[in-house]
């Protein structure tokens, strides 16, 4: 089954998103691209369906949602940067508040784990990290640079995953690779967290690629600044993908 937004269950607030309580959840993002290729790619189709939580990243699906009357309809947007924030702060709230150490236990440290991108890039989140959220302590693995892992990958990857535990794993590997990687393997997963595929969210917190200034994000213009600062990477996406979007939202309308 190919995903349809009047169908799916999505974050509505940011009150919503606060309220999920503690556990093994997946929490991804949509938004215009993903739903695009959702549309022809039945793997990722099902990994956005069956995720525990979906975000509406983009004004796009809030507008798309309210169009179609559609099951959910997302009040504002929520980025994955929204979703970052708000994690790391709630459990350095836990820690500050001494309910983390009543939950598990005096003398354990919260370990935040960063799964993607280059070592590069996770060094330098690391070294952010360490300045922001000294009580934490930071694992980072970097998968092979490669289109498709193999079995030795998946398996390295799983395991460094299982060995940290951590109380927080972020997956940056872009879409529609993290989500459909997570939902392949996610039964392997040997943890108890909250794990959220925020991609771009890994260089936005390295410094190596600047979000866009506070004027473009309240005005839903983040789009067009990221196709200003990457026009050769960004222009399929957005000048291409923008009236796809519209075209598959139209169809799924009529039907």
């Amino acid at each position: 089954m190919m995903l349809k937004l009047r169908d799916i269950c999505i974050i509505e607030d940011i009150e919503e998103l606060q309220a999920i309580p503690k556990g093994k959840y997946i929490i991804n993002c949509i938004n215009a691209h993903s739903y695009n290729i959702a549309q022809k790619d039945y793997t990722f189709s099902k990994a956005l369906i069956s995720s525990d939580y979906l975000i509406p990243d983009g004004v796009s699906i809030i507008m798309a949602c309210k169009w179609l009357k559609a099951k959910s309809r997302p009040k504002k947007r929520i980025t994955g940067w929204d979703l970052f924030s708000l994690e790391m702060n709630k459990l350095h709230s836990e820690v500050i508040s001494g309910e983390y150490q009543v939950r598990q236990g005096k003398g354990k440290t919260p370990i935040i784990m960063f799964m993607g991108s280059s070592e590069k890039v996770l060094g330098m989140i690391k070294n952010r990290m360490k300045e922001e959220f000294p009580i934490f302590a930071i694992s980072t693995y970097s998968p092979p640079y490669k289109k498709t892992f193999s079995d030795e990958d998946n398996k390295a990857i799983i395991h460094a995953i299982n060995n940290v535990k951590p109380d927080l794993l972020w997956v940056g590997m872009t879409a529609p690779k993290q989500e459909k990687w997570l939902y392949e393997h996610w039964n392997e997963l040997d943890i108890d967290c909250h794990v959220g595929c925020i991609g771009a969210v890994f260089d936005f917190y390295a410094g190596t690629i600047k979000r866009a200034p506070q004027w473009w994000l309240d005005h839903s213009l983040e789009w067009l600044y990221r196709l200003l600062k990457e026009p050769k990477r960004m222009w399929k996406r957005y000048l291409l993908g923008n009236p796809i979007f519209l075209y598959n939202i139209f169809k799924e309308w009529i039907k």
